[in-house]
């Protein structure tokens, strides 16, 4: 009889494993490798192949290939500016990487020769972009903070070789006091064709698109508004329908109300999560591959967390608050960077 019910309690856990990606994958702890180790601040990381390209502070960007071991760091020459990069992204033989503030520029880097040329410019006392994406090799997005009476939104179509600003009368108004945060790159998720943009400040909402931004809907969501430094900080989507954003109070980083949210919906509606338990602020959300959408991972303000049920409970797997964003190359290994250094973090079970 007793072997029979340990017969019968394996076997229900093995349909578990196969029905329930998260029962079998419950990360325990991590092992972290520096890879990078300077006076630097990176907010702006990728995965492209075997490499981790990355830009930063004092007009620098470079790559860690994680295969071989070599480090590349180059610097984009100017007399005058001292440029801090927060955006990044790429396409099949370029990378694309804009920098915050007046004068705003966006680099288009040969991922061969490095070789680097500038392919937007913006003055505006107000200009600052926040976030860079693509949907193909030939279509592309960059958002930042109003100039106007909505969002800035840039959209390529040619490779990036050329970027064009959308019109505010074809964008949805935004209220004053409502921005986006530069705080790691994920203000903008993209699967298919579609893209959702996210906002902070007064107002903390959702911008939708289906269209590889040729329209645009407004979701309202439940995370904390009212303040400049309040509202939704980093996004991800797993696929078209599971999504996760987050973010919280930045002046008020242990409070961990209403920071956090999932939509099953492809973002039509959220519902918080973890309220008042897991992590305060955070800067970016990313789920886990192959995960099902059931394991997700946050750094921010307190640390590292790891969630393996949809973001209900979280669990808390190192104390390094200096990191800044994160991006995972498999569903065991990532890469994430932040004040000074680059690390690598394996997830054990």
């Amino acid at each position: 009889m007793f072997l029979m019910k340990i017969n019968i309690f394996l076997s229900v856990l093995f349909l578990l494993c196969l029905s329930n990606n998260s029962v079998c994958q419950k990360f325990q702890s991590i092992t972290i490798d520096t890879i990078l180790n300077k006076k630097i601040s990176i907010r702006a990381l990728l995965v492209d192949k075997d490499k981790i390209w990355y830009a930063g502070d004092q007009n620098r960007f470079g790559f860690y290939n994680f295969k071989t071991g070599e480090k590349v760091e180059k610097l984009i020459q100017s007399d005058k500016l001292k440029m801090e990069f927060r955006s990044i992204t790429q396409n099949a033989i370029s990378i694309f990487i804009a920098n915050i503030g007046n004068p705003a520029f966006i680099f288009k880097i040969n991922k061969s020769d490095l070789s680097v040329e500038k392919v937007y410019s913006e003055l505006n006392e107000k200009v600052f972009y926040d976030s860079m994406n693509f949907w193909n090799d030939k279509e592309g997005i960059a958002i930042g903070d109003p100039t106007e009476n909505c969002l800035s939104i840039l959209i390529t179509k040619d490779s990036g070789q050329t970027w064009k600003k959308m019109h505010c009368k074809n964008l949805p108004k935004i209220f004053d006091g409502e921005a986006a945060f530069a705080a790691s790159n994920t203000n903008i998720s993209i699967k298919g064709d579609k893209a959702w943009v996210v906002s902070g400040g007064v107002k903390s909402r959702v911008f939708y698109s289906e269209n590889k931004g040729k329209s645009w809907h407004i979701i309202e969501t439940p995370i904390i508004q009212g303040k400049i430094m309040t509202g939704i900080f980093t996004s991800d989507f797993y696929n078209e329908s599971i999504g996760i954003i987050a973010g919280g109070n930045y002046e008020v980083p242990y409070q961990n109300f209403q920071n956090k949210a999932m939509t099953y919906d492809g973002g039509k509606t959220w519902k918080l999560i973890a309220d008042n338990s897991g992590f305060g602020y955070a800067s970016c959300v990313q789920f886990v591959p192959k995960s099902k959408g059931n394991e997700i991972v946050a750094v921010g303000a307190l640390g590292i967390h790891y969630s393996n049920d949809g973001g209900n409970t979280w669990r808390k797997l190192s104390d390094d608050n200096d990191l800044f964003t994160i991006r995972f190359i498999n569903e065991h290994t990532a890469f994430a960077a932040g004040k000074n250094k680059i690390i690598k973090i394996v997830f054990k079970k």
